[in-house]
């Protein structure tokens, strides 16, 4: 069997800026953990692309807004992890319930704040322990403009993302010394399933890049605050949203 050096997990792998992130990811000797919810033809589809490229993959299907569904995951993989454990992590799953406020359902503002903030609280606090004792860690959490500066119909998504911004800053000051940086990504509007129902003639002229972003654009800067030349940054919101928010 090849000898892994690494090990990442992703969440929210399946489609768009999680898929375009594994791939990047994928090289020989790294194992990658894809987590998805329900799509599993896509979540295929990623693993397929992701071995072309070296990779050992393995996709785990879970809810990360479920700690119970959490726990039993992180035990089954225990035995599969490399010797190192997981050393990159990414947290990307997420969902919009778009609505005004006004007319916001107390469930749907619950299902987002759910699956962005209390699943990056699950999920990175079952991987953080092993990279605090072994003194080496890469977190990178997907946030989003609507974190920075607000969206109309997105109170609830809006909320969750500048709370997992506020964690990822108060998160990387207490790890830092343990050689883990903790950094996090805000795409503005990126062509991807889950922002298909905005059209991107009507958003353009706003943008100064004067265009909707690829996810590959996304998964570039990630790649790079998971390697070892961006030891030395952490805390930051990097933003990727060809000039919308400066």
């Amino acid at each position: 069997m090849e000898k892994l050096d690494s090990c990442a997990l992703i969440t929210g792998g399946s489609r768009g800026i999680g898929r375009a992130v594994a791939v990047r990811l994928a090289r020989p000797g790294r194992m990658l953990i894809i987590n998805y919810l329900s799509n599993h033809k896509a979540a295929e589809e990623t693993k397929r692309l992701a071995e072309e490229r070296g990779a050992i993959v393995h996709l785990v299907p879970f809810d990360c807004s479920d700690a119970p569904s959490v726990q039993d995951v992180f035990a089954e993989l225990q035995p599969l992890l490399p010797e190192g454990g997981i050393d990159i992590l990414v947290n990307n799953a997420g969902i919009r319930r778009d609505q005004l406020m006004v007319t916001m359902e107390p469930s749907d503002w619950h299902r987002v704040i759910d699956v962005h903030l209390h699943g990056f609280f699950y999920i990175t606090r079952a991987v953080l322990p092993s990279m605090v004792r072994r003194r080496r860690g890469r977190i990178v959490n997907i946030v989003s403009l609507s974190g920075v500066q607000g969206m109309p119909g997105q109170t609830n998504y809006a909320a969750a993302k500048a709370a997992v911004i506020g964690a990822t800053k108060s998160l990387a000051r207490e790890v830092a010394r343990r050689q883990i940086t903790v950094n996090a990504v805000a795409p503005g509007f990126i062509r991807t399933d889950m922002i298909a129902d905005i059209s991107e003639n009507d958003y353009k002229a706003i943008i100064p890049a004067g265009r909707f972003g690829n996810p590959e654009e996304v998964a570039a800067v990630v790649a790079f605050l998971c390697s070892e030349e961006a030891s030395y940054i952490t805390g930051e919101v990097i933003h990727v949203n060809g000039g919308l928010y400066t």
